[in-house]
C-alpha cells in the first residue's frame, strides 16, 4: 500500500466518523408495559396472593391458631373455596395431633395445584409468541 493509498483510506474513514442523516425523525420510546404484559402481571399478583394465602392456612392450623380470631376466620374462610375442589382427592385430608395441630394435607394439594393451573394460564398467554419475543405482546 502507497503513502497515497493509505491517506485515501484515512480520508474515507474520516468521512465515515463524521457523516449523519439529513434529517432526523423524532425517536418515540414506549416505557410502560404492553397490555399482554399487564394481563400476565394481574395474573401473577393474583395467584400470588392466593398463594400466599393457602401457605398462610397450612401454618395457621399447624399452630392451632384461634378460629375465633378474626384474622383466622378470613383467612380460613377465603381459603375454603379454593382447598374445597381438592378435597376427597386422597384417602388422607388431614393430620391431626393429639394437641390439636393439623396438617391440612388438601390445602398442601390445592397449593401445589392452583400453581399448576397459574403456570397454564401464563403458558396459554404466550401460545402466539414468536421465539423471542416477549410472550405477552
Amino acid at each position: 500500500m502507497s503513502v497515497n493509498d493509505h491517506d485515501h483510506v484515512k480520508e474515507v474513514e474520516r468521512e465515515r466518523v463524521y457523516e449523519r442523516p439529513a434529517t432526523r425523525d423524532p425517536v418515540v420510546v414506549d416505557h410502560g408495559p404492553t397490555p399482554g404484559e399487564m394481563i400476565r402481571r394481574i395474573i401473577i399478583l393474583v395467584f400470588g396472593i392466593l398463594q400466599g394465602l393457602l401457605l398462610l392456612r397450612i401454618i395457621l392450623l399447624l399452630l392451632i391458631a384461634n378460629p375465633g380470631n378474626e384474622i383466622v376466620a378470613f383467612v380460613l374462610g377465603v381459603t375454603d373455596p379454593f382447598v374445597e375442589p381438592f378435597r376427597g382427592m386422597f384417602q388422607l385430608d388431614r393430620v391431626g395431633s393429639e394437641a390439636g395441630s393439623v396438617l391440612d394435607v388438601a390445602a398442601i394439594v390445592a397449593l401445589i395445584g392452583w400453581t399448576l393451573i397459574e403456570a397454564l394460564v401464563l403458558a396459554l398467554l404466550s401460545l402466539g409468541a414468536r421465539r423471542g419475543e416477549d410472550a405477552t405482546v
